[in-house]
């Protein structure tokens, strides 16, 4: 039996499109002899000029960036103050990025393919009910589900519009999930939800604020993680794999970058 590993996460560069401008992360790069000056902190410089071929220090690079930049899982705590108020003990403070269980960042994966849908459409509850039984799945405990948008090939071609491009997971999909105990969901696209851009005509006509954010917020009712910005759903099948989600442990943050992977035992 061998292993096979498919990366499901976007590369974090500079000017990229899946941020809109105010977010967008900034890398300065170092070669090898821009560093050589931090040496000295350690070493006489005219003895660190002998070290082994004879190069100059290290390549180093310094990021300015967001915790929502790149592919990234967002914490319970990005969503509202508090979280879990439809569970036995009812609403309890958010929990932040390092204080989720490692348990939900390694499990089997779901694929859900809502690439038909136009950009702007919010998947119901139904529509997931559908997908999944197209695909002859029964969700277990900790699943790791994801959805396959139209936006997963916007980022791969570096369509400039990717930001408003994809459907979203509305409340009431989201809670279907989490009531059935998932726990980590995932998206190509750049949030959970319908892009602002349509979600702000439907609060205009409909003068319901709700719909604003409204996947986001079902975790005021069920704590959960959502990935978001993932890339390359498209190379992978509906199920049949693990999904490695981790992410990084920042103090009390809202949420923490991660090199999502899918892994098949073949």
């Amino acid at each position: 039996m061998t292993r096979r590993y498919v990366d499901l996460s976007m590369t974090l560069e500079n000017d990229i499109i899946s941020d809109p401008p105010f977010l967008k992360p900034t890398i300065t790069y170092e070669v090898h002899a821009e560093t050589k000056h931090e040496l000295a902190h350690w070493f006489d410089p005219e003895e660190a000029e002998g070290m082994r071929g004879g190069q100059p220090f290290c390549a180093a690079e310094w990021v300015k960036l967001t915790t929502h930049s790149g592919t990234h899982v967002d914490a319970p705590w990005h969503y509202h103050p508090t979280q879990d108020a439809a569970l036995p003990g009812g609403s309890r403070p958010a929990q932040t990025i390092d204080q989720m269980p490692l348990e939900w960042f390694f499990n089997p994966g779901v694929k859900l393919d809502f690439r038909d849908k136009p950009d702007g459409y919010v998947v119901t509850a139904q529509d997931v009910e559908d997908e999944l039984a197209r695909i002859g799945h029964d969700l277990k405990p900790l699943d790791i589900v994801v959805v396959n948008t139209a936006a997963g090939m916007a980022l791969a071609n570096r369509d400039p519009n990717y930001v408003g491009i994809g459907a979203g997971v509305g409340y009431e999909a989201t809670m279907y999930l989490l009531e059935r105990g998932v726990r980590v969901t995932g998206t190509d696209a750049w949030s959970w939800d319908a892009p602002f851009s349509h979600t702000a005509e439907k609060v205009k006509e409909t003068g319901d604020p709700k719909l604003i954010w409204e996947g986001h917020r079902a975790g005021v009712d069920i704590g959960y993680c959502h990935i978001e910005k993932m890339h390359n759903l498209e190379a992978i099948p509906a199920t049949g794999f693990m999904i490695s989600c981790f992410p990084h442990k920042i103090k009390g943050a809202s949420a923490g970058w991660t090199r999502a992977v899918a892994i098949f035992e073949d």
